[in-house]
C-alpha cells in the first residue's frame, strides 16, 4: 500500500445531501475530486473498496453521530482579493465553506486597473486592482490556489468607474456599449453573471436602460442578477419592484442581495416585502441571499447615521485608532455630531446595528432564501459574519431555535445555492458530483465570533473536504491541502426552490 490513501470513507454518518430532502444514516465514497458512492451503511461495493485498497488505500474515518453534508456555498462574499492576498482562506474554511460568490453588490476587481480604489471598491482593499478582465482575474484566483473555490460576480460599478468619465449620470450608448463587451468577455471567461449596487453613490445614477443594456449580456449567456436594491429603508417596496423590472427586461433571474428591512422606521416591513416578492416571484424567477445578524457592515455613511441605531466603527483611515470603538462614544469624546464624526472619520467602515430579529428570522425561514455571509475579509475589525455566519445558523435557527429544520438549513447553504447561481456538480452529496464535503457535530457546531472578538474559529466543524482534499481538521485548522480554483458556471433550466 502507497503511504497516502486515494480514497477515504465517511463511515456511518447521518447524511444530509443538500437537496432538503430527510437526513439518512449512510456512508460516503470520495475518490480524487468526486464522491464516488452514497450507499446505506457497510453497503458501498466491496469490488470497488477492494480495487481502492490495491491501488493505494482506503482511509476509512467513523462519523458516527456526525452530519455528513456538501460544502457550504457562502453566496455573497466580498472574498475577491482574499482569495489572492490570503490563499488559506481560513474564515471560510473553518465554517465548513468550500466554495465563494465574489463580485456582490457591483463591486469586482476585473475590469478596474487602478492602485487607488475609491469607495465602494476599496471595500475589495487595495492591492490587487490589477486585473482588466474576468480572465485574468480567473487566471490570478488559479495560480494562488486558494483553499476554497471561487465562483465570480462581474460588478456593474466596476463596469461604470472603467468606461464612465462621469458617475453622476447615466451611461451613454457608447459607454453602455462598452461595458456590454466587458460583460461578455466576463461570461466568455465563466463568470456567473452580473451584480450590481445601485444603493451606493457610484452607481445611484444608473438608469433602467443602463442596467439592462449590460444585464441583458449576462442573460445571453445563461447568467443571473443579483442586486443590492437602491433603498433598504423607506423606499424599500419601490426598490424591490425596480429591481425585479431591471432582471424581467433582460431576461435573468433575480437575487436580491442581502435582504432586510433597515432603520427603526421600517422595522416590521418584511411583513409587507416578502409578499411582494412572493408576488413578483409568481412571474420570474426570484431568490434571496441573507445573513443572520441585525447589523450590517459597508463603508462609514453619514446619511446612513441617524442617531438612533448603534454604529460600531470598524476602521477608519484618518483616525484608526478609533476603531473597535462606537460613533457615539467618539462624537462624544469629540463634541460633535455623530454624522460630523462620521465626516471625520471617511474613508473608513463599521457595523450598523439597523435591523431587528424579528425580521431576520422572517426572512431565513422564508423558502426563498439562501444563506450568505457580507464579510468584509480586508476589515481590521469585521463583523463576525466573516468567520462565524453558517454555524451561527446551525447552532441559533435550526438548534437553538428550532425555526429551521436541519435540511432546510443545509439545503440554504448547499443544494440551493449551486442551482440559484447556476454552479454545476456541487451542492450536493451524490455520485458524480465534486467532492466538496463537510462533517460537523450536530450538537457542537456553534460560532464563536462577536463583535468584540470577531477573529474566532468555529466550534463543531471536523473536516472539509475541497475538490476530494482534506483542507481542514478541527484538531489541526488548515491542512495546507488549498484545492480551490475558480469554478465556471453550468447550463441550468433553472433554480430548485
Amino acid at each position: 500500500m502507497k503511504d497516502k490513501a486515494t480514497a477515504t470513507l465517511l463511515k456511518s454518518g447521518q447524511i444530509v445531501d443538500g437537496g432538503g430532502t430527510p437526513g439518512w444514516a449512510g456512508d460516503v465514497l470520495l475518490v480524487g475530486e468526486r464522491i464516488a458512492s452514497v450507499a446505506p451503511p457497510g453497503q458501498t461495493s466491496p469490488q470497488l473498496l477492494a480495487d481502492l485498497r490495491a491501488a493505494g488505500g482506503v482511509e476509512e474515518i467513523d462519523c458516527t453521530g456526525m452530519v455528513v453534508a456538501p460544502g457550504f456555498i457562502d453566496v455573497h462574499t466580498h472574498d475577491d482579493a482574499a482569495a489572492i492576498e490570503k490563499p488559506d482562506m481560513l474564515p471560510k474554511l473553518s465554517q465548513g465553506v468550500t466554495t465563494v460568490i465574489v463580485g456582490n453588490c457591483g463591486i469586482s476587481l476585473a475590469p478596474v486597473v487602478t492602485n487607488a480604489p475609491p469607495a465602494p471598491l476599496s471595500l475589495l482593499g487595495r492591492g490587487q486592482f490589477l486585473h482588466a478582465t474576468m480572465r485574468s482575474y480567473a487566471d490570478a484566483v488559479n495560480a494562488a490556489r486558494p483553499g476554497v473555490n471561487v465562483a465570480a460576480l462581474i460588478g456593474h460599478t466596476a463596469l461604470r468607474m472603467r468606461h464612465l468619465a462621469s458617475i453622476d449620470r447615466a451611461a451613454n450608448e457608447r459607454e453602455r456599449e462598452a461595458m456590454a463587451a466587458d460583460m461578455q468577455e466576463a461570461m466568455d471567461a465563466g463568470a456567473l453573471g452580473l451584480s450590481s449596487g445601485v444603493f451606493y453613490e457610484e452607481a445611484y445614477a444608473a438608469d433602467l436602460d443602463e442596467l439592462v443594456a449590460v444585464a441583458s449580456v449576462a442573460a445571453r449567456n445563461g447568467g443571473v442578477y443579483a442586486t443590492h436594491i437602491r433603498d433598504e429603508l423607506a423606499g424599500i417596496l419601490p426598490a424591490l419592484q425596480e429591481a425585479a423590472l431591471t432582471a424581467r427586461r433582460s431576461g435573468l433571474p433575480l437575487v436580491i442581495s442581502h435582504h432586510k428591512c433597515a432603520g427603526p422606521d421600517n422595522w416590521g416591513r418584511t411583513r409587507e416585502t416578502l409578499p411582494l416578492i412572493e408576488e413578483l416571484a409568481r412571474g420570474q424567477e426570484i431568490g434571496m441571499d441573507v445573513y443572520p445578524y441585525t447589523a450590517g457592515s459597508t463603508v462609514l455613511r453619514e446619511d446612513l447615521v441617524d442617531g438612533i441605531i448603534d454604529v460600531l466603527v470598524t476602521g477608519s483611515e484618518p483616525h484608526p485608532e478609533m476603531g473597535g470603538r462606537y460613533l457615539a462614544d467618539i462624537a462624544t469624546t469629540w463634541g460633535v455630531s455623530q454624522q460630523e464624526a462620521a465626516v471625520r472619520l471617511k474613508p473608513g467602515n463599521a457595523c450598523y446595528f439597523q435591523m431587528r430579529e424579528d425580521d431576520v428570522q422572517r426572512v431565513i425561514t422564508h423558502p426563498l432564501s439562501m444563506i450568505g455571509s457580507d464579510g468584509l475579509p480586508h476589515d481590521e475589525r469585521p463583523h463576525p459574519r466573516l468567520w462565524g455566519a453558517f454555524p451561527r445558523v446551525l447552532a441559533s435557527y435550526w438548534r437553538e431555535k428550532g425555526l429551521l429544520r436541519l435540511e432546510e438549513a443545509i439545503h440554504k447553504m448547499t443544494g440551493m445555492s449551486a442551482a440559484r447561481f447556476r454552479i454545476g456538480e456541487r451542492g450536493l452529496i451524490k455520485a458524480g458530483f465534486m467532492a466538496d464535503v463537510v462533517v460537523f457535530d450536530p450538537l457542537r457546531v456553534k460560532d464563536a465570533a462577536t463583535f468584540e472578538q470577531p477573529r474566532q474559529f468555529s466550534e463543531g466543524i471536523e473536516r472539509v473536504w475541497v475538490n476530494g482534499a482534506l483542507s481542514y481538521t478541527a484538531a489541526g485548522r488548515a491542512t495546507g491541502a488549498r484545492a480551490g480554483r475558480f469554478v465556471v458556471r453550468a447550463p441550468s433550466a433553472g433554480a430548485s426552490g
